[in-house]
């Protein structure tokens, strides 16, 4: 996945710099969400991997999927028809979104809970994450049950794992030592 994330990155970079050029971040958010959804589809997915499909047919088709997305929407199509890259749409339009949230300000955190949380408890953590951090933070929960207990929380690079499996992990360690 990191590999298609890496290819997918020059071409959400161009995506948000034209948007950001012509103001129309959050039309082209709209637009890249749209494509992203249909490049998901798995009936989609097979037409893109269909050798038989000149770039223009596929180009064609998906434009018609879309709706209406204008002449910049279709130029972007045909780019990445013409480069293979349409199947990578969902991951432009992820790191799109990102881009738009960094120059917002904020931050994605991942919050993994080995138990649910409650919206209150969810709250008090954005808060510490976002005194700790000094920006914004968009936060998501998921659920892992061998964390034991405790949260794991990850805001770009960096891990916060205050999890029971990763102290008896220590503890194991310490031990071994």
């Amino acid at each position: 996945m990191a590999e298609a994330t890496t290819i997918a990155r020059p071409y959400a970079e161009a995506a948000f710099g034209l948007a950001s050029d012509a103001g129309t971040v959050p039309a082209w958010s709209s637009m890249l969400d749209t494509m992203a959804q249909v490049a998901a589809n798995p009936d989609v997915r097979t037409c893109i991997g269909n050798p038989d499909l000149t770039h223009g047919q596929l180009a064609g088709l998906f434009v018609s999927l879309c709706g209406e997305i204008g002449d910049e929407g279709q130029r972007f199509v045909a780019v990445l028809v013409e480069n293979r890259r349409l199947a990578l749409l969902p991951q432009i339009h992820e790191l799109f979104e990102t881009f738009k949230r960094e120059r917002e300000g904020a931050l994605d955190a991942r919050i993994v809970s080995a138990f649910p949380i409650s919206e209150a408890q969810k709250a008090t953590l954005v808060a510490g994450l976002e005194k700790k951090f000094g920006r914004r933070i968009q936060a998501s929960v998921e659920l892992d049950p061998e964390l034991i207990g405790g949260v794991e929380v990850i805001v770009g690079d960096q891990v916060i794992d205050g999890s029971v499996r990763a102290r008896l992990a220590a503890m194991a360690a310490a031990l071994t030592s």
